[in-house]
């Protein structure tokens, strides 16, 4: 099924895409992240927005990440 590009929210809630630009906007503003913060986190846990939520709320507890 293809983007609907009037919704300006991930079609797929659970996983964070960085092929849609609107979608890095959205996790972005939702997790109050830069973009290299998102795909750090990403990197370490995958792409479920529960592992990368968890992950940077623990890079921000730690102070490890900026």
């Amino acid at each position: 099924m293809a983007d609907d590009k009037t919704n300006r929210g991930p079609q797929d809630r659970s996983r964070i895409n960085f092929s849609e630009d609107y979608e890095v906007r959205y996790w972005t503003d939702k997790f109050g992240v830069s973009k290299s913060q998102l795909e750090e986190a990403v990197r370490e846990v995958g792409s479920s927005t529960e592992a990368v939520e968890a992950e940077l709320r623990r890079a921000t507890l730690s102070g490890s990440k900026e």
